[in-house]
């Protein structure tokens, strides 16, 4: 199954780019570039899921086949 979890990604001042969910408790992922950051955090996430799935946390929304995706572009 999978989810949509928003993700909060921001840059350090060492250059580096941090990751973290309010809704996936204890994610934290850090990269030297966003896409980096953005495949640990998944990597992370999924793993978190997994172990969280037998307690009685509640469930994570589905993916649905259509979703709003913020897109940054730098002019």
């Amino acid at each position: 199954m999978e989810h949509v979890i928003k993700l909060h990604i921001e840059k350090l001042p060492e250059g580096v780019y941090l990751a973290t969910s309010e809704e996936v408790q204890g994610l934290v992922a850090q990269g030297r570039t966003i896409q980096e950051t953005i495949e640990i955090a998944r990597d992370v996430a999924k793993k978190l899921i997994e172990a969280q799935s037998g307690e009685s946390t509640p469930p994570l929304p589905p993916a649905r086949e259509a979703f709003d995706y913020p897109l940054i572009v730098a002019t």
